[in-house]
């Protein structure tokens, strides 16, 4: 059961948690920001779902509240040292500065290290498209995706996107390199619901439709083979290159280690105008996306949708509708309310 509320009460719900939790303004707002973007995009499992976990991690010391992020610039390229803070606030200031390099030099390219769970790339590519940039971000994962043909879990979910601006609704492709993100699977444990056989193996490397038997065994790669080798490939670029963890060195912030998790990001950052003019970029894109849906529908489809349109459909209906807050989520969130002092999300 959902309980639906307008996003600017949810927002800054969000915020006052945050920054009881002992981080700065600022950050609070970037973060309370991310959270109900993703919500508001329906990708439930990456926003105000994660958000319990992130404050028992700040209360916890897991993740540092109060950072000093560090950025090191090298003609098109930075590192960004995210000093152990949350994903959401390194990964804003590393696509800001991709954006930065790529007004000067055309391309802008920036490895992250020492971050933690950023939610969904998809806002991060909204940054570029913002400034008519095309944006890509990919990140590694906590460990929990076996290899093509192991058992046990090597890689993390390994997500990649991009994103494409446009004059009407921008194209956003948004996958991870298993067949689902991890986080499906944590919210179908945590409301008791099986999930689809062909998603993951259990601890003895047995399919499963078993939501809490995938978490002590692995996910699987999408399409086999093909999704192992991106997998790798974004490994590299978040893990191996940015410096951070990689593999099974990457944590968990749901586990009970105090160690810091170490996630590696990598974005970057085209200037469109530098290859055509803008106005001609949206033509020819519009041009392809009108060719694409004026294909015959197969049979059991009534559209042929670009990635994206879903997403901001529903960004539009949760707009006018408020944003769904599952129960169980609602309750933790109100639980840590009175322990900090805020007032609880209530319609």
């Amino acid at each position: 059961m959902n309980s639906k509320f307008p996003l600017e009460q949810v927002e800054l719900f969000c915020r006052q948690l945050i920054e009881a939790c002992g981080v700065s303004k600022e950050d609070s707002e970037v973060i309370a920001k991310v959270v109900l973007d993703i919500s508001l995009d329906g990708i439930d499992t990456h926003g105000v779902s994660r958000l319990p976990q992130y404050l028992v991690s700040f209360r916890k010391g897991r993740i540092n509240p109060r950072p000093n992020i560090q950025v090191s610039v090298s003609g098109a390229t930075a590192v960004v040292d995210g000093d152990n803070a949350l994903g959401h606030v390194v990964s804003v200031k590393s696509m800001e500065t991709a954006i930065n390099l790529a007004k000067e030099y055309g391309i802008g390219m920036v490895t992250a290290k020492h971050s933690n769970h950023f939610g969904a790339a998809s806002y991060y590519c909204k940054q570029a498209i913002k400034e008519n940039m095309i944006g890509i971000v990919f990140t590694n994962a906590p460990c929990g995706v076996a290899p093509w043909g192991g058992k046990r879990p090597y890689f993390g979910t390994n997500p990649m996107t991009f994103g494409f601006p446009n004059n009407q609704t921008s194209i956003i492709v948004d996958t991870s390199t298993s067949t689902v993100a991890r986080g499906n699977i944590l919210l179908a444990a945590k409301q008791g619901k099986e999930i689809p056989l062909g998603w993951a193996l259990d601890k003895e490397g047995r399919p499963t439709t078993d939501a809490k038997e995938a978490l002590d065994g692995a996910l699987l790669t999408l399409g086999g083979g093909k999704g192992f080798a991106l997998a790798v490939a974004v490994e590299i670029l978040a893990g191996i290159l940015s410096g951070s963890g990689y593999g099974t060195e990457v944590g968990w912030i749901y586990d009970d280690s105090e160690k810091p998790v170490n996630m590696g990001h990598c974005f970057i950052a085209v200037d469109v105008s530098r290859f055509m003019p803008t106005e001609t970029f949206f033509a020819r894109l519009l041009d392809m996306v009108q060719g694409i849906k004026s294909i015959p529908l197969a049979e059991g489809f009534d559209e042929i949708r670009i990635p994206g349109e879903r997403r901001e459909a529903i960004a539009q209906t949760r707009r006018q509708e408020g944003i769904p807050v599952a129960e169980n989520i609602l309750n933790e969130l109100n639980d840590l309310a009175k322990e900090l002092g805020v007032n609880l999300l209530r319609n």
